[in-house]
This record gives C-alpha cells, sequence and structure tokens, in this order.
C-alpha cells in the first residue's frame, strides 16, 4: 500500500538514514571476536576488535593467524568456493574457556577472521536436514500464498526461539507489511500493519542482499571498537558480528526488543521481504541456526515464486477462455463497435470490472456501474490524447485532471483507443475504501532542537488511515489480457476490410464477365454483317471476273479478291483469339496462305511451301502484313514463271525485335513498272515503319520485307 509521505520540518533531512554508512560502523558486537590479519606472507594478525585478550590470547597481536586459529591459512584459502569470498573453518577454534567457530573473508587488502561462540550440544547436521525437508515438504503442500506465509512464520519461530516472528514483505513504494505473525499470545499483533519506507534504509536493503541474516542479540550492547584505530574504516559488509546502526538499536528500544534478527526473502535476485524475529530478552542466534534459516528463506522464495506463477498461469488460462469466446463474435461483417457492444458484458467480466463502455464520436454504449456518457467521453478523449496507447491505472485521480469527482464509479480504469476505429472501450473499477493500519503514525511530524540528532520514532501504537481515490489493482494478466484484445480487434477490422475488398473485387469480376458476354455478343453480330458484306463484295468482284473473260481487267479482280480475303482472315482471328489487341503471325499467315491457295488454285497451292515461325505481333501490323504478303504472292504468281505454276516459298523469321517475312520464286522474277499493288504495298511498308528488298535467288527472287514487330520496338 502506497505510504503519505511524512511532512518535516524544512531543516531536518530525514535522507539522513540513507547516507549512513552502515557497512564500515568500525566496530562488531560484542559475543563475538574479530582478526584482522595482513592477505600476505605468513598472515600476521595486525588488529581485532572484541575480548580477544581474555577470551582467547593475552598476546594475540603480531603472531602469524595460523598458530592463533591452528589452521593451516594457505589450505584454507586455497579451498575457497569461486562464488563465494568466505571460508568457514571446519575444525572448531578453541579459546580461553569456550569454543568458537571461524568464519574467513577477504576485504580491502586484510584477511577477516570472525569467532562465534557456539553451544556445547550444536545440532547435527542430519537432524537439521531432516527437519528442513520436512518444513520445505510443508511448503510445497500449501495451497496458496497466505497458508504459505503462515506456515513459513511458524516454521521459522520454531527454528530460532524468538518470541515474535513476522514475515515482512516490501510494497510497490518500499512500505512494507506483516503479512503472516506467529508470537507469544502474551503479546500484541502487528498482523497486517504497514510500516513506512524510512524504517529501512536503503543501504540497509542492499545489504540485507548480499548478506542474507543478520542477529542482534542484545539491542543494549556496547560495541567493540576495531583497534588499532586506524583500522576503523574498514568494510565489515559480509561481517556477521558487524556492529549496527546505533538508530536502528534505538529503533529496537523503542518497541520493546531486546533481541532481533532478520532473514532476507530474495526472489529473482530482488529483496522480496524478510522474516522478522523479535525477543524480549537477549538471545543468541548461532551459526548453524543462521545457516538453516538462510537455507529454509532460499526455499519459502522458490515457493512464493512457484505459487505466483501457479496463480498467474491459472489467471491467464480463464482470460484466454473468455478471449476465445470473444473473438469468434468479431470475425462478421457488423460494424466492429457494433459487435462489441452486443458482447459488453462478457468483455466487463472478463477483466472483472465494475463498469464497461464503448466510447464513440457518435455513441456511449455501457455495462455495469458507470458514470454518464458525457463524463466517459472525456475519459476517451484523455486517453486517445496521450498517443492512442492503452492505459492502464487504479489511481485515475492522479492521472487524470477532474478525475477525482468521480472515483466513486472510476478509481481504476483500463482504456483501449481502437486504431482502425473511432471508438475506445473502457473497463472502469469502483473507488475501494480502506482502513490502514500503521506501527505508529507515519505523519507524525518531525522537529529538532539545534544541535539535536536524528532519532527513529518512539512510537508504534495501531494508527490507522482512511485512504481513498484507489480501486482494486488490475493483474499484469488482465492488462496483458487487454493489449491482446486490441490486438484482436485489429486483425478483426482487417479481417473486415479483407472481405469488403473480396466482395468489391467479385462485384467487379461478374460486372466483367457480363461486359465480356456483351462484347462476345456484339462481336458475334459484327462479325457475322462483316462477313456477310466481305462476302458479298467477293462474289461480286468474282461475277466481275467472269463477265470480263481473260484480261488485265480480270487479273486486277482476282488481285482485288485476293486482298478482301486476306482483310476477312483477319477480322475472323480478330472475333476467334481471346486476345484482340495481338495475334500469332503465323497462324494468321498460314490461313491467309490456306485461302490464296484456293483462290489460285490447286496447281499453285501444290507448288507452295511453308516455313513459319510463332511472332506474336500487334493485329493492325498483321493486317497490314497480311496485305504485304498477299501482294508478294500475287507478283510471283503473275511473273515468275509468265503465269503458270512454279515453286513459291514463304518464311517468317524473328531476329530480337524485329520480324522478317520471305517470299521466294525460282522463275524470272518480278515485272517491271509501278502498278496500284506495287504502290499499295510501298505504302503499308512505310506504315510499318519496314523496308523491302528484292535479292537474287539464283534463279528467281527473294523479296525480304523487314519491320519491328511492334511499334514501341522502334528504336
Amino acid at each position: 500500500m502506497m505510504a503519505t509521505p511524512i511532512p518535516t520540518d524544512p531543516a531536518v533531512d530525514l535522507t539522513d538514514c540513507d547516507r549512513e554508512p552502515i557497512h564500515v560502523p568500525g566496530a562488531i558486537q560484542p559475543h563475538g571476536l574479530l582478526l584482522v590479519a595482513s592477505a600476505n606472507g605468513d598472515h600476521r594478525i595486525v588488529g581485532g576488535a572484541g575480548a580477544i585478550e581474555t577470551r582467547l590470547s593475552a598476546d594475540w597481536l603480531g603472531r602469524p593467524l595460523a598458530e592463533l586459529i591452528g589452521q593451516d591459512v594457505a589450505t584454507l584459502l586455497g579451498s575457497t568456493l569461486p562464488a563465494n569470498p568466505n571460508v568457514v573453518v571446519p575444525p572448531l577454534v578453541t579459546g580461553s574457556d569456550e569454543t568458537f567457530l571461524a568464519t574467513l573473508h577477504r576485504t580491502d587488502g586484510y584477511l577477516l577472521v570472525e569467532l562465534e561462540p557456539v553451544a556445547e550440544r550444536p545440532t547435527t547436521a542430519a537432524a537439521m536436514l531432516s527437519w528442513l525437508d520436512a518444513v520445505a515438504g510443508g511448503f510445497e503442500r500449501a495451497v496458496d500464498k497466505q497458508t504459505l506465509y503462515e506456515r513459513a512464520a511458524k516454521a521459522f519461530r520454531t527454528l530460532t526461539g524468538f518470541d515474535r516472528v513476522m514475515i515482512y514483505r516490501f510494497l510497490d513504494d518500499e512500505a512494507g507489511c506483516v503479512v503472516a505473525e506467529d508470537r507469544d499470545p502474551e503479546l500484541g499483533s502487528f498482523l497486517n500493519h504497514h510500516f513506512p519506507a524510512s524504517d529501512i534504509p536503503r543501504q540497509a536493503r542492499a545489504l540485507y542482499i548480499r548478506n542474507r541474516t543478520r542477529a542482534i542479540p542484545d539491542a543494549a550492547y556496547a560495541p567493540q571498537p576495531l583497534r588499532p584505530s586506524h583500522l576503523a574504516n574498514i568494510d565489515l559488509s559480509d561481517v556477521a558480528l558487524r556492529s549496527v546502526s546505533p538508530i536502528h538499536l534505538e529503533y529496537l528500544r523503542n518497541m520493546g526488543v531486546e533481541a532481533s534478527a532478520s532473514i532476507s526473502i530474495v526472489k529473482d535476485g530482488l529483496l522480496w521481504g524478510l522474516i522478522a524475529c523479535h525477543h524480549n530478552s537477549p538471545r543468541l542466534m548461532p551459526p548453524d541456526v543462521r545457516g538453516a534459516a538462510a537455507t529454509l528463506a532460499s526455499g519459502l522464495a522458490r515457493q512464493i515464486r512457484a505459487k505466483e506463477e501457479a496463480a498467474a498461469y491459472r489467471e491467464r488460462l480463464n482470460l484466454r477462455v473468455v478471449e476465445d469466446m470473444v473473438t469468434p463474435r468479431l470475425q462478421g461483417d457488423v460494424p466492429l463497435h457494433e459487435a462489441i457492444a452486443g458482447m459488453k458484458g462478457d468483455l466487463r467480466a472478463m477483466l472483472n470490472a465494475d463498469g464497461f463502455a464503448v466510447v464513440t464520436r457518435t455513441a456511449v454504449v455501457t455495462d455495469g456501474r458507470c458514470p454518464s456518457p458525457k463524463v466517459l467521453g472525456r475519459f476517451a478523449d484523455w486517453a486517445r490524447g496521450r498517443g492512442g496507447e492503452p492505459v492502464a491505472t487504479h489511481m485515475l485521480s492522479t492521472m487524470m485532471p477532474g478525475a477525482a469527482e468521480h472515483r466513486a464509479l472510476a478509481s481504476g480504469m483500463i482504456a483501449l483507443p481502437l486504431r482502425d476505429d473511432d471508438a475506445t472501450l473502457i473497463w472502469l473499477r469502483a473507488e475501494r475504501i480502506q482502513e490502514i493500519e500503521w506501527a505508529g503514525n507515519p505523519h507524525k511530524s518531525v522537529s529538532l532542537a539545534p544541535g539535536e540528532r536524528l532519532s527513529p520514532r518512539a512510537s508504534f501504537e495501531t494508527w490507522s488511515e482512511t485512504v481513498r481515490g484507489r480501486s482494486r489493482r488490475w493483474s499484469l494478466e488482465e492488462i496483458e489480457a487487454a493489449h491482446r484484445l486490441r490486438r484482436r480487434f485489429h486483425e478483426a477490422r482487417q479481417g473486415q476490410q479483407l472481405r469488403a475488398l473480396n466482395h468489391d473485387l467479385n462485384l467487379a469480376l461478374v460486372e466483367k464477365d457480363a461486359l465480356l458476354a456483351q462484347k462476345d455478343v456484339l462481336m458475334k453480330e459484327v462479325n457475322h454483317r462483316v462477313q456477310n458484306s466481305l462476302q458479298l463484295v467477293a462474289s461480286f468482284l468474282r461475277l466481275q471476273a467472269k463477265t470480263a473473260g481473260d484480261g488485265a481487267v480480270a487479273d486486277h479482280l482476282a488481285e482485288a479478291q485476293a486482298r478482301l480475303a486476306a482483310v476477312a482472315l483477319v477480322h475472323r482471328r480478330l472475333y476467334r483469339d481471346d486476345q484482340v489487341e495481338s495475334v500469332d503471325l503465323s497462324r494468321y499467315v498460314e490461313e491467309l496462305v490456306a485461302d490464296m491457295r484456293t483462290s489460285l488454285g490447286a496447281d499453285w497451292g501444290a507448288q507452295m511451301r511453308l516455313d513459319l515461325a510463332p511472332v506474336l505481333v500487334p493485329t493492325d501490323r498483321a493486317v497490314n502484313i497480311g496485305l504485304i504478303l498477299t501482294e508478294l504472292v500475287i507478283n510471283a504468281s503473275k511473273y515468275a514463271y509468265d503465269g503458270r505454276p512454279g515453286p513459291l516459298s514463304i518464311a517468317l523469321e524473328q531476329h530480337g525485335a524485329l520480324l522478317r517475312l520471305i517470299v521466294a520464286d525460282q522463275g524470272r522474277g518480278k515485272g517491271q513498272g509501278e502498278g496500284f499493288g506495287s504502290r499499295m504495298m510501298a505504302a503499308m511498308v512505310q506504315r510499318l515503319d519496314g523496308e523491302i528488298a528484292y535479292l537474287d535467288n539464283d534463279p528467281g527472287v527473294r523479296a525480304i520485307m523487314t519491320a519491328p514487330i511492334g511499334a514501341e520496338s522502334i528504336l
């Protein structure tokens, strides 16, 4: 829960606690001893702290460390694990009248050896492992996180023997809340109480991650300074005996606590919370108990993560089920905002909202408890004004100006401006007024007299605060589901647009088919009429030729009939081919020659040879080429063999963008002079941007017409 900032005197800087160098206190707690040895050579002892003379050896200073602890230091240092600079000496160290467990640390160019007294009969490793395994099994069987917290509080109290053990969780604003507690029945309860973030300074939180267990056996202890004094600035971050802040000791005394311990709950590398242990009289927490507590806290962190992941998975699964029910209903052709309005109840229930609205420029559709349409319109405009990205908050009044007056119905909001529609989807959660119990008044003013030091708060009596303007938080899974819905709406909109385009395309295809059918009917009619007209003219020409008998007039009429046949053939091909813009010139020439064989007679037809390569040419150019071919064949039939049949070769070739039409005979060659046909052929060649050449065929003439295949091929 968010903590309200503590009002203070401007002259008082509460961040002094955050800057206190607690990692270099220059002293240790008196229940143990600390030796400082050089890091090189024979590791002679250069300093220490605590009652070393009476509890270990009177002549300790300057002696080799190996003599004092009875161990080969080089061997111990060689066995250090790469990830852990600490080395626990396996055999115990014997003091004057007690036994110590030694722990070695490297820091600032020194070797630090802390010595802690151990019980005469410590718990065996086998017994401790068996107990830890049983407790871990209980953690795994917890049905939810709250049950897990309660079991953890009981387990840590059993392990440590402290009067009170609390599971203390850090919140988003770094304040803390006691989520579970096991205590002596005579003590008052701190369960569900909140503690302000200032109770645990930032540098203390950093040490909680680095050093997972801390113990203060006697809050009224007198610190034992490092000797000589020039060693006072050695970094003692990893030393369990490190003296703690005087402010923290005063804080404990103000709570009535004589001994305390804390074990860090570190989840995914972050400080999730603490196991806070309090006792009403001095109490040691031996090293073996601290080690077991650290192991148990690691297991607790893993189970917290597992329970959170399982709860998140179940929530994602439930959201997916509703999402899979909603998505198919977006696939129709109904406008998207209308489809959404039709399932507004399901969408509201999906995100467990108190109200839901679809806001467009022309309408506001609601479900559940919502403000007026005018207010919802302002919400939608504000959300769109933030760049069109989704908005999710459980404290709308802190983000949107003027939203506080609507907090009863709209303290929490998820707003989804749809990218493809002028619509905004809004989920609302009503205000949830909360009574927060604080361990002491977190808003109490701080005032200091001139020269007075900053001290911790002295009162921890329950103090209640009413918090307003907040709703139930939206879970990460709910926010992710809203983002997925936005993508689904976008995909549905694209699907609608695609279906509309396909519909328009189908209509266009139907219209095209209808137009093609009309064109086919029209072309049949036009072709029928043109062919009738051409047949009529051809019949007239044949009749005139018979009437004229033999002679020049009959020849001219026969030539005209051949030219007319060439035009009629092109027209028939226009109707018959699917591509009216172009024709296969080889097929056209083949059919044209077939017609000419009929008109010239069987004798001539037997003498004509074809060698045609496929060439696709524009239809208008094919007409001109057909007329040119007709003239060349007529000339050969008239002059090459004096009117008698003879060999005639017709070839069609393609050379890049050019075509060549070749008509060759083996007779006397072309006639002399320029008649109507020759002038017409010259005009056709010119229209094709081509040229015609007459070469010696030895014997006969080889006429070669060369032209571009298409007009766009002309360079």
